[in-house]
Order: structure tokens, then sequence, then C-alpha cells
């Protein structure tokens, strides 16, 4: 049995933060049906113009339904509501103002479904100066202060590379929603859960901004890939073979003086140990310069997996920088099954990353993204009793639309 099974969403989610919510319900074992604009669906599914659903729509839809409902149409309308009763969750991350303007308020959704819980993801939140501010991954993360941390000291602010803006958000909601699921089986009440995506990212922050003892008054600078701590930092490798060298890094971490001998053992320069100039984490840290070029002229004698393989067999924290490529032909991901083959009905055999949890008592297969309401049928039967003639003459009205 799954760890949610019992659970029905309504996922009213585009793009990735919303939809990397939904989805970490759906591999948990929820039931989500996916709510789309007849003709155009979800705007992930376009980005990029590839002829089908693009790759982003489909890393971040798998194991959900879709159903197409035209929510401009009153009928429409209708139907989602009297689809409501029959779901637990309600979760949408549309522009502000966007549920008002179709009357799909907590309020609507209560007088329906008492017992519903009502999900919104927004930018800026629902309240506060910046609430009517649309909001991407990167204004996020800009505005809770990721940018002003990323990159080095004498560069600007930086984009960081992971879209922990969206998906970070997504998966705090997803755990809001679990706990407010839990809190209703136990009372029978549901709630409303609203969450911003600059707070949520400030989540991420919390080990910059406690570099300092001054509780915010202090501007915590940036500092590239070493923290300032001595020994840790990125470092070049030998380009592996048919590499141009963009990526053949490995990066160190060396917290202790333990971790300091160990690396040092590792490489075969004990001399280091010894060393005056390394003889503590001050003397480190005062001849940073010198220290990082002995360990760069190891690291250019050996490919980045030989440096990962060596270190990290000895104990020292240390990986080599992973490309995109990488992640897909990896022996670690291939050893643990994390890379998952799907059969997509547009793409055919797909490869798509895996899901890091791994519950013992709860197994869900990854399935592939739907398509544009390739459900919609099966769902207003099940849910409705609308089916055959009904179905068809919604059709023919633009209400609906089916695969």
């Amino acid at each position: 049995m799954a760890a949610l099974d019992g659970m029905r969403v309504l996922d009213m989610t585009q793009y990735e933060a919303g939809t990397s919510c939904t989805q970490a319900l759906a591999w948990l074992g929820a039931d989500v049906v996916k709510v789309e604009q007849p003709g155009r669906g979800d705007p992930g599914r376009g980005v990029r113009g590839t002829e089908f659903d693009s790759p982003y729509f489909i890393a971040w839809n798998s194991n959900k339904r879709s159903i197409a409902l035209d929510l401009q149409s009153e009928r429409g309308r209708e139907l989602l509501l009297e689809m409501a009763p029959h779901y637990d969750v309600f979760v949408e991350n549309y522009g502000p103002g966007v549920m008002e303007r179709l009357n799909l308020t907590y309020a609507a959704f209560q007088a329906v479904n008492p017992a519903i819980i009502y999900a919104r993801l927004k930018g800026f939140g629902l309240s506060g100066p910046y609430a009517e501010f649309k909001c991407f991954d990167p204004i996020a993360q800009n505005a809770a202060g990721s940018f002003s941390t990323t990159g080095e000291a004498d560069g600007p602010p930086t984009l960081p590379g992971a879209a922990v803006g969206d998906s970070g958000t997504g998966m705090q909601l997803a755990f809001a929603i679990s706990a407010a699921y839990i809190q209703k089986l136990r009372t029978g009440e549901g709630q409303e859960i609203e969450i911003s995506m600059q707070e949520a990212m400030t989540y991420y922050m919390r080990t910059y901004v406690a570099q300092t003892d001054d509780w915010g008054e202090t501007i915590v600078p940036r500092s590239g890939n070493g923290f300032g701590r001595g020994p840790t930092d990125l470092y070049p490798c030998k380009p592996v073979e048919g590499s141009d060298g963009a990526n053949d890094y490995v990066y160190i971490i060396v917290m202790t003086s333990r971790m300091w001998d160990t690396m040092c053992t590792a490489m075969e320069r004990t001399d280091l140990i010894v060393d005056p100039r390394f003889a503590d984490e001050a003397a480190r840290v005062e001849h940073v310069e010198e220290l990082r070029h002995e360990i760069r002229s190891w690291t250019l004698q050996h490919t980045k997996w030989e440096a990962m393989n060596i270190l990290g067999k000895a104990g020292v924290p240390c990986s080599a920088t992973h490309d995109t490529y990488d992640l897909f032909h990896n022996p670690h991901f291939d050893a643990r099954g994390f890379i998952q083959h799907l059969e997509h009905p547009q793409w055919g055999d797909i490869r798509q990353l895996g899901w890091a949890p791994r519950l013992s008592r709860s197994q869900v297969p990854m399935r592939a993204a739907p398509l544009l309401g390739e459900h919609t049928a099966e769902v207003l039967a099940d849910d409705l009793g609308v089916w055959g003639d009904d179905l068809a003459e919604l059709q023919r009205a633009g209400v609906v639309g089916t695969r």
C-alpha cells in the first residue's frame, strides 16, 4: 500500500513550483488529477517549442492524470466544483488574482466541500506590498538573498544553478499538505494553506545568515567556492578523455585537522602535515593560496573521477563536478536504480531522474506524464457519472477536452 493511498488531489498548477508539489504527492501514492485548459494546457507543455510535450513538462508531471476543463466557461467551473467533494486537496499556483477572477476561491470550494485542503503557492504571498508581483524561480531566489551569496567576491550577484525557488517551495508545500491531511484524518477538518516562494527560499539561506552573530545586521559576502576555510574549494582536474574541460573539477571540503591529515595522506603528501605553513587551521587560512596551489598540483594529475574515488574512499568529503550528461550515465545511480526508464506515448522510451525518498513499505512505480486531457473521460465518468452523450455534448460545447 502506498503511503498516501486514498488522498485525492485536484491539481491546478503550472510550470514548476506547483507541479513539483503535486508530483511529490503523486510519487507518494496520492491520486493527482491535473486540471488544464482545453487546447493549451499547462504552459510548461510548450516550453522550448518542441513538437510534443516538452521534456520540462514531462519532468514535473509524472504519475498524474490530466483532465481538460474550460474554467472560463460557467459549465466548466461548475464541473470543477461538482468534482471537489470527491477530493481531499486542491492546489493552485496561478498568478495573483486569477483564482479570484474565476471565483474559485477557498470559500467557493468550502461551500461544496467543507473539509477541503486548499493550498495556494504565490511568489510573494497573499498579503504585503509585493503581493501583486509576479514571480518565477530566479525572482524568488533573488528576493530571498540567494543571488547575493553566489559568485566570486569581486564579481556580480549570480543565479544559482538549481531551481530551488520553484521546486524547493513545492517540496515545502507538499510537506505542509501532508501534515494538513494527517490533521484532517484526525479532526475531519480542512484548511487553507498559503506559501510564499520568497519566504520559502529563505529556509535555504539560514546557513549563510548564521555565519554572523549579529542576527541580520551584517551583509554576508560572496566567497566563491571556498567559504574562506583553508583547503575547502573547487579544484581543476586532468580532463576526462573526450571532455572539453568545462566541468573537470573536484570539490573538496576539509572542516577539521583530522580531515586535513586524512587528505594529505590520501594524496601521498604527508609532508604537508608537518609543513609549518599549514600546521593548524589558522595557519592554513593565512597561507590559503599556497595551500590550494599544493592541492591543485595534485588534482591536475587526476581526472575528477579518480580524485573523487581516492579522496572519498579515504574519508575526505568530496565530489566530482557532475554535469547533466554525468547524471544520466552515473554508475552510482545505476547501481541504486535511480534512473527510471518510462514509455511515453509521444517520445517513446525516455529516461527520468528518480524520486529520492525511499520508503520500505510504500513503493509507487513511476509513470510518464499524461497527455493533455488524456483522462477527462474516465475522471468525469468515475466522479460525476458523466459519459456517453453527456460527455460528447460537453466536448462539442468546448467545455471539456479529451484524447
